[in-house]
């Protein structure tokens, strides 16, 4: 803990922001999902799409800090939908391997087109100058976040 008053106080500043910031973005974004499309759903899909390779579950979990758990039960409503495919590992049959399909891609793509349009707005409102400058700061702060983790 720091003893410097100020420094504490712009922390707890930071983090009240960046907290609260994520709780209307994750809101503002589930809320123009697909029907039956929850953020957990689109985050896989959306990292797959980016990464175009295939992910093993446990890949998943640790990037997106969850346990396997959850990731299990988030990849098995994706499969169900037709969203992801999942293989085993030919050379360990204890470890398998996700992928995304084609309708995941379409229904990434689809929530994407549905919430972008506003994210679009709040950076026009924000202006382009100031989110671009704001960018390294936040990126720098989910790096630092990370190495804690």
């Amino acid at each position: 803990m720091s003893d410097d008053p100020a420094t504490e106080s712009l922390a707890a500043s930071l983090f009240a922001e960046v907290l609260i910031s994520e709780q209307l973005a994750r809101h503002m974004v589930t809320r123009a999902l697909p029907k039956g499309m929850q953020l957990s759903h689109f985050s896989v899909l959306n990292l797959l799409a980016h990464l175009n390779e295939e992910r093993t579950p446990a890949q998943l979990a640790a990037a997106f800090h969850v346990n396997r758990s959850a990731m299990t039960n988030t990849l098995a409503r994706l499969q169900w939908a037709g969203q992801v495919h999942i293989r085993p590992d030919w050379d360990d049959a204890r470890r398998k391997f996700v992928s995304i399909s084609p309708a995941g891609r379409a229904a990434r793509d689809a929530a994407l087109a549905s919430f972008m349009p506003r994210i679009a707005d709040v950076v026009r409102d924000l202006g382009p100058a100031q989110v671009r400058a704001a960018l390294p700061v936040l990126r720098r702060l989910r790096e630092r976040l990370e190495e804690e983790s």
